[in-house]
């Protein structure tokens, strides 16, 4: 389809997205500062880098990263001073040509301590290593649990002791975890070095113990500073916790990049990968072939042909269930199979006229199949949600469309090859889950600025629970008019769309990350890159589709 940049609405959606994406960036600007330019200071007066300078450090010169869950605690525990970024930096990047995950404790916000959303971030960095086989590098700088918020963070199997039974399940795997104590290392959290492979310490600086210098006095009696407690000295010539002492912590990151740089090679996963080759069509137009307004169509298409290869899509079933497109693809050269959504108002193989977005019971099958085919293939998959659920009405349910949507999540949960999801829009209800929501372990999931995740849109939403709240007033005996029910509406509309926002989303880690639609490809391709670390033993079982 020809897209022209001159139509003024092409123009109004390039200037609405690039007004998102700077948001963005200026959200993470603020972000990126952590606890404050006065924290960082006082950080740097004890001869210590940042969390952020740490990794910047460590990772390859001008190499690529992916950064999980930026958004992580935003806008929440205002009442407690917030907790940017979750407290903690995870980075997907390469060391020594070694692509890795790197977890790093922000000791700028309350001192480094684990808030809930800590704890949620930490685990999803090891769920990451672990599905994937990628290494990990844990920089630890942390006072431990945060004691107000100690009952959401502290006893539940999702909560801060899973990161040590994770630890132990990593060695068993054979995934090579690396620990350096770059600062407090207390409590709880001082199993996590000794639990990884190789630990490191930073002289003066880092301190390792069950318990700092007070409790000991309070506890037993003993007097005693906590350099001589926990410290460098301490942990490699008398305790011998740790393997190497540093003096600084640029000598520290040293010394890891050298044992990154001796790891030995695994098993791939041998996913298929050829030379990469540049979009044919501009991926700039991106920006204006997605409407701001989230009812207007568009076509998926456009979106596909600048985010793959050469923009060359090999679609499958293409007269078939066009409310779902499938088909083969490159991306940086790696071979995928893409399932999308497709926004057109469209006419079905009868004739019909289908809503754009919404899954039909013959794009349902469809899709079923083609991830079939896939985990056949050994093909990794890439979903591109823009979607408002499946199709609701009595000829529809006559049809069986939840017999069929079931198929495809069933495709969908049982699939073996890796998948990722990349929400552009509207991302609603069981649409959601059979477009592999969050739910449905994607190896990532990320979202564009104009995503929007809910179980219906905020106008549906609003107009549901206005009624609702309509007929409670009116069994009250209360009068409702137009103007009462536009308040009603409004105050409804306005609480729901603040939770449908992409940031809403990723401050809860239901995304990894929100990204300029431009690093599409990174994500994918560093994705795939890390999935190929490790050959599952897995096989798809497709008994059931084939009824």
């Amino acid at each position: 389809m020809a897209i022209n940049p001159k139509e003024l609405e092409f123009n109004k959606n390039d200037d609405s997205m690039r007004m998102r994406i700077s948001e963005m960036e200026r959200k993470l600007e603020t972000i990126y500062l952590g606890g404050g330019k006065s924290k960082i200071e006082k950080h740097h007066s004890k001869g210590k880098l940042t969390a952020r300078e740490r990794i910047d450090l460590l990772i390859d010169p001008n190499s690529r990263t992916i950064e999980i869950g930026a958004f992580a605690g935003e806008g929440m525990y205002a009442e407690h001073g917030g907790c940017p970024a979750g407290g903690v930096v995870i980075k997907i990047g390469y060391v020594s040509g070694r692509q890795c995950i790197i977890v790093a404790n922000d000791a700028t916000v309350k001192a480094g301590a684990w808030f809930p959303i800590t704890g949620k971030k930490n685990l999803r960095a090891q769920e990451i290593a672990m599905e994937n086989h990628l290494p990990i590098i844990y920089l630890v700088d942390s006072a431990g649990v945060y004691l107000p918020l100690q009952d959401e963070i502290f006893p539940d199997k999702e909560h801060f002791g899973r990161i040590f039974r994770n630890n132990a399940v990593m060695s068993s795997m054979g995934i090579t975890q690396i620990a350096a104590v770059m600062g407090s290392c207390v409590a709880g959290g001082a199993y996590l070095p000794i639990m990884s492979d190789e630990s490191l310490i930073v002289n003066k600086t880092g301190t390792i113990f069950l318990a700092g210098s007070y409790l000991v006095k309070a506890a037993i009696g003993e007097s005693i500073d906590n350099e001589t407690l926990g410290g460098g000295h301490t942990h490699t010539s008398i305790s011998g916790v740790c393997d190497y002492l540093s003096e600084n912590d640029e000598e520290c990151l040293s010394t890891i990049r050298d044992l990154m740089s001796r790891l030995g090679e695994k098993d791939k996963a041998g996913f298929d990968r050829i030379e990469a080759i540049a979009p044919k069509k501009d991926q700039g137009e991106l920006f204006g072939i997605f409407p701001d307004d989230r009812a207007k169509p568009y076509n998926m298409k456009d979106v596909i042909e600048r985010i793959v290869d050469d923009s060359e899509f090999n679609e499958y079933k293409k007269d078939y269930g066009k409310t779902i497109l499938c088909g083969y693809a490159r991306i940086e050269g790696w071979s995928v199979g893409i399932v999308a959504n497709q926004r057109l108002v469209i006419k079905n193989s009868k004739g019909e006229m289908e809503f754009g977005g919404v899954i039909y019971n013959e794009s349902a099958d469809k899709a079923a199949r083609f991830i079939m085919v896939c985990n056949q293939k050994n093909i990794p998959l890439v979903f591109l949600q823009d979607v408002s659920g499946f199709m609701v009405g009595s000829k529809s349910e006559h049809a069986g469309i939840i017999k069929d949507g079931a198929k495809l999540v069933s495709a969908m949960a049982n699939s073996v090859v890796p998948k990722f999801t990349i929400i552009l829009g509207n991302s609603y209800g069981a649409g959601n889950y059979a477009m592999c929501g969050k739910a449905y372990d994607p190896r990532l999931i990320v979202s564009w600025p104009t995503a929007e995740l809910a179980v219906m849109s905020g106008a549906s939403a609003a107009k549901t629970l206005m009624q609702i709240e309509i007929a409670s007033l009116k069994g009250k005996g209360e009068e409702v008019d137009e103007v009462k029910q536009k308040a009603i509406y409004d105050k409804i509309k306005a609480r729901y769309d603040a939770q449908i926002s992409p940031y809403y989303a990723a401050s809860r880690i239901w995304v990894d990350a929100i990204i300029n639609p431009l690093e599409t490809r990174k994500v994918v391709s560093m994705g795939i890159e890390a999935a190929n670390h490790y050959k599952t033993d897995k096989r798809y079982n497709v008994g059931a589709l084939q009824t």
